[in-house]
C-alpha cells in the first residue's frame, strides 16, 4: 500500500567535503553538519562594492520544521545509528548522515575512509531509516513502500551517486527506497583547478575524489567516460533522471576559502569551487545515448559561507518545490532563425549567442532560477550551431526547470499558479575574418529581451483540462491575457509554445517551449496543499 504521507518522506542530508582535520572535527561536532546555518544577507548584483541586502533565511532545518512539520531524530543525546537508540521515527524526519565521524579525531580514528565506504554507509543508513519508519504504526507503511529523499551538498552529491550508480556500493533495496535526489553545488563532472582536472595521484586530503578517471570507477561510468571524457551521466536504468535536481551557484566572488585562492583557481563561471559546466547531471539511456537533462536551476550564490547556496531562500524554495510541489515546468527555447547585420551577411562570421533567463513566482522577492551574462551562467550557442541544418539538436536549448506549489500561492483564494519569466538573447561580439566587427556594436545590447507572465489554472472539476494564459510585458504589464494552446505527449506531459523575436537584421526568432507535467500527485488523488 502506498504511503498516505507521500511526498513527505524522511529527508537524509549528506554534507560536503571537509578537507582538513580541523574541518572534519568541526563537522563532527555539529549535530546538523551545516544544514542548520542560516543567513541574513544576499548579493543583489555581482558588484561587491555595493552593499549586501538584508534578507533573513533561518536555515533549511528550521524552515523544514516550521513550514512542513519535520523534526530531527536525535533523542536523549543519541543518534539513530547509536546502539542504545530505541524507538521509531515519523516519516517527516530529518536525518543527518554523519559520515565524517569515523574520520575525525574527536569520535573516530582520525583516518578518512574513501568515498566508496561513504556510499556503503549511506546504503546502511537508508535501510536503518526504513526499518525505523516502518516500525511506527502511525505511518501504516510496509518496507516495500518506504521512500526517502536524499539532499546533498558538494561532495555529498557524489556519495549519493556512487551509492545509486554502483551496484557494489550498496543494497538494491536501499536504492529502490530513494524517491528523489537534490544536490547543491555538487561537482558532478569533477573539479578543475586553473582549467585542469584534479590529478588522480593527488591523494592528499582525498582530493582525488574529484578526479574524473577515479570518479568514473566509483560511479560505474568507465565506458561512458572513455567515450565522452565526462562523468556527469546518470543511467536511467539505475535512477530516473526526472527525479534528480541540480542546484547551481554562480557567485565565485564571495567564496573566501583558502584566502580566496579557491575562487581564483576555479575561475569565472563557477561558485568559487565548482565550475557551472561541471555542476549538473544528464540522463543517459541503456544504449549510452543522452536522454534528458536533469532538472536544473541557477542562483547567484557561492559554494558556501553566509552568501552560500545551502543557506539561501532561493535554493530552499527549489528544494521544497521539487520535493513537495504540484507542477513541473521544463523550459526550453527552440531557435527558428538568426539574422546577421546586413553589412556582414554572406561573410565568414564567428559569433556566440548568450541566452539569459530569470524566473520568479508571483509575489516573491527572489528568483527560482537566474542565468545572466554578467554571472557567466548563460546558455551559449555559436552562430554556426544555429544555422547549420545538420545541427538540429543545437537549436533546442534547455534553460531550466521550475516547480510550482499550491501552498505557496500569495492569495489562497486565487486558484492560479503564476510566474514571470524574463528571456534575453545578447547581441554577440561578431567576428568577421577573425577580427572584431565594431561597426554598430553596442556592448550589453540585446537581440531580444522581454518578460512573459505565465498563469496556470488547475482543473476546477475532475477530468477538466488546465487553462493556461500568457502575456508579454511589452504588450500588457502584469497580466496574462492570451490563451496558450498545448499538445499532450504520450507520457501525459503537455507542451506549450510561445513565439518570440523577429526576422529583423540583426535579429533572432524562435519559440519558448514549456513542458508541463503534474508533480507529486497525492495518494488519495486530492490536491496537495
Amino acid at each position: 500500500m502506498a504511503s498516505p504521507n507521500a511526498p513527505f518522506f524522511p529527508i537524509i542530508y549528506v554534507r560536503g567535503y571537509a578537507m582538513t582535520e580541523r574541518e572534519q572535527d568541526e563537522t563532527t561536532a555539529d549535530p546538523f553538519c551545516g544544514f542548520n546555518l542560516g543567513s541574513t544577507v544576499y548579493r543583489a548584483t555581482p558588484d561587491k562594492t555595493k552593499p549586501a541586502k538584508k534578507f533573513v533565511f533561518e536555515s533549511p532545518v528550521l524552515r523544514l520544521m516550521s513550514d512542513f512539520g519535520y523534526a530531527d531524530v536525535y533523542d536523549n543525546g543519541l543518534d539513530i545509528l547509536d546502539g542504545e537508540w530505541e524507538g521509531s521515527i515519523s516519516l517527516r524526519s530529518i536525518v543527518i548522515y554523519r559520515y565524517y565521524e569515523q574520520a575525525s579525531a574527536l569520535l573516530g580514528s582520525g583516518k578518512t575512509p574513501d568515498i566508496s565506504q561513504f556510499a556503503r554507509g549511506l546504503s546502511d543508513l537508508v535501510l536503518r531509516v526504513r526499518d525505523l519508519a516502518c516500525a511506527n504504526p502511525e505511518n501504516r507503511l510496509a518496507p516495500e513502500d518506504f521512500r526517502c529523499h536524499l539532499v546533498a551538498h558538494s561532495m555529498g552529491g557524489l556519495v549519493c551517486r556512487a551509492f545509486l550508480q554502483n551496484p557494489d556500493l550498496g543494497d538494491d533495496q536501499a536504492r529502490a527506497s530513494v524517491d528523489k535526489v537534490f544536490t547543491y553545488a555538487t561537482p558532478h563532472n569533477g573539479i578543475d583547478v586553473a582549467g585542469i582536472n584534479v590529478p588522480e595521484w593527488l591523494s592528499a586530503a582525498d582530493m582525488n575524489n574529484f578526479n574524473r578517471e577515479n570518479m568514473a570507477r566509483y560511479l560505474k561510468l568507465e565506458a561512458l567516460y572513455k567515450k565522452t571524457q565526462r562523468v556527469d551521466w546518470l543511467p536511467e536504468e539505475v535512477f530516473p533522471s526526472e527525479r534528480f535536481f541540480c542546484m547551481i551557484g554562480t557567485n565565485r566572488a564571495d567564496y573566501g576559502v583558502a584566502l580566496g585562492l579557491s575562487r581564483t583557481f576555479a575561475g569565472h563561471g563557477s561558485d568559487g569551487l565548482v565550475r557551472i559546466e561541471n555542476a549538473s547531471v544528464w540522463g543517459v539511456n541503456a544504449r549510452g545515448r543522452f536522454s534528458a537533462p536533469c532538472a536544473t536551476a541557477y542562483t547567484y550564490r557561492s559554494h558556501s559561507g553566509y552568501f552560500g547556496i545551502v543557506n539561501s531562500e532561493e535554493a530552499y524554495q527549489n528544494l521544497t518545490r521539487f520535493l513537495f510541489g504540484d507542477v513541473r515546468v521544463d523550459i526550453w527555447v527552440d531557435i527558428d532563425s538568426v539574422q546577421l547585420p546586413p553589412e556582414i551577411q554572406g561573410k565568414a562570421v564567428n559569433a556566440l549567442y548568450q541566452f539569459e533567463l530569470l524566473a520568479s513566482p508571483r509575489g516573491k522577492r527572489w528568483y527560482l532560477t537566474r542565468r545572466m551574462a554578467e554571472e557567466d551562467s548563460v546558455a551559449c550557442r555559436s552562430h554556426q550551431d544555429l544555422v547549420d541544418p545538420a545541427k538540429k539538436d543545437a537549436r533546442s536549448i534547455y534553460l531550466s526547470t521550475v516547480f510550482l506549489a499550491n501552498r505557496a500561492r500569495v492569495n489562497p483564494a486565487r486558484p492560479s499558479l503564476a510566474y514571470g519569466m524574463t528571456l534575453g538573447v545578447r547581441v554577440p561580439d561578431y567576428e568577421v575574418d577573425r577580427k572584431f566587427w565594431a561597426d554598430t556594436h553596442y556592448e550589453g545590447g540585446y537581440l531580444f529581451r522581454d518578460t512573459v507572465i505565465v498563469e496556470m489554472v488547475p482543473p476546477q472539476t475532475p477530468g477538466d483540462a488546465w487553462t493556461t494564459r500568457f502575456g508579454w510585458q511589452s504588450d500588457n504589464v502584469g497580466h496574462a491575457t492570451e490563451s496558450l494552446a498545448y499538445r499532450t505527449l504520450k507520457t501525459g506531459k503537455q507542451v506549450m509554445t510561445i513565439a518570440f523575436g523577429n526576422d529583423n537584421a540583426p535579429g533572432i526568432a524562435g519559440r519558448v517551449r514549456f513542458v508541463v507535467s503534474a508533480w507529486n500527485a497525492a495518494a488519495d488523488g486530492q490536491e496537495v496543499q
